[in-house]
């Protein structure tokens, strides 16, 4: 059985598979609309939960609130499923299938046998689409990879019942109950709203506060905790930048398309114009991921280097907190 699905690459997972599974339902909408809906652009630091021996740092909102926000915004509803049984998840699945209902999974990216070794590690709230079955192999559309894949139920069976943080328990989810009528300005708007609330919160670890945070942490964590400790800590950060589902640049850069989009439905100029701030700003983010990591690559010759990348989170951190002020103005 296999589904007349219509794969399409994105940067991000999540954004990828819910944009797929939604033109699959005839309700076209792009991935950056998607994230914009879903007020995906974000920061948060959380130095109690540790992954991989070091702090949280996300750009994005935790694995299944883009998918949750854009199903309220856009005025659907969403089946979603989690098993302790691996045989009942299966038969879910199957049956799904059998119904040409393509369906999205949560999986862990470290037994995904089709990823590069470089990008396998223990990271459980990885998004895909399975669209068919033929034998024991399952048909994958991964919004990340160029084309269309395979695996086969004992390989897809690990990925869903991946153990450690975030296990994804056979999570497998999709769209039901599409609404005829839908209002995209009144969806793109409380996508902005939302977005300018969460990066401008008054907390220290998130949005614009949280960058500048961890600047702080940069520059205390040499002496405090050892430059091996730091480096290993600065590894993580460029990794969920760079590597984890597009990242802080990469995010942006999906926020500026965003924006594009919404200065045409809104009528808008000054999105436009915001849109090539968020642009420049997504490329701080990717200068400063390199600087970063030849820092912890041990390539960099400056004797304050971690200084000097404390100062262009803190450049950052500043930027991102004139760009959403300017903003929220611009909706009012």
């Amino acid at each position: 059985m296999k589904i007349n699905f219509e794969h399409k690459q994105s940067a991000h997972c999540e954004n990828g598979v819910v944009s797929n599974l939604l033109n699959y339902n005839e309700l076209k909408v792009s991935e950056p609309m998607v994230f914009g809906i879903a007020s995906g652009v974000f920061f948060v630091y959380i130095p109690f939960i540790k992954l991989n021996l070091a702090p949280l740092f996300s750009f994005r909102p935790m694995p299944g609130f883009i998918f949750s926000r854009v199903s309220k915004r856009l005025g659907f509803k969403i089946k979603r499923l989690k098993f302790t049984d691996k045989v009942k998840a299966q038969q879910q699945l199957d049956k799904e299938l059998v119904k040409n209902n393509p369906v999205g999974l949560q999986v862990g990216v470290y037994n995904l046998t089709y990823f590069p070794d470089e990008y396998r590690f223990h990271f459980n709230a990885h998004n895909l689409v399975v669209y068919g079955k033929e034998g024991d192999t399952y048909l994958i559309s991964d919004p990340v990879m160029p084309e269309v894949t395979t695996l086969t139920a004992k390989e897809l069976e690990k990925v869903r019942f991946a153990k450690g943080p975030m296990a994804p328990k056979g999570h497998i989810y999709y769209p039901t109950q599409l609404s005829e009528h839908i209002d995209l300005k009144k969806a793109i708007i409380k996508g902005i709203k939302q977005s300018c609330n969460q990066m401008l919160a008054p907390v220290p670890l998130v949005g614009y506060r949280g960058i500048h945070f961890v600047a702080k942490k940069i520059r205390k964590w040499p002496e405090k905790i050892g430059v091996k400790k730091t480096n290993h800590y600065l590894g993580q950060l460029v990794r969920m930048q760079e590597e984890i589902g597009t990242g802080g640049g990469g995010f942006r850069f999906i926020f500026a398309a965003f924006l594009q989009e919404a200065a045409v439905i809104l009528e808008n100029p000054k999105l436009e114009t915001l849109s090539k701030e968020m642009t420049v700003i997504g490329d701080q983010w990717r200068d400063f991921a390199i600087d970063a990591s030849r820092l912890y690559k041990n390539r960099s010759k400056e004797t304050d280097a971690y200084t000097k990348i404390a100062d262009k989170l803190d450049t950052i951190a500043n930027a991102e907190k004139l760009f959403f002020l300017k903003l929220k103005q611009s909706i009012k």
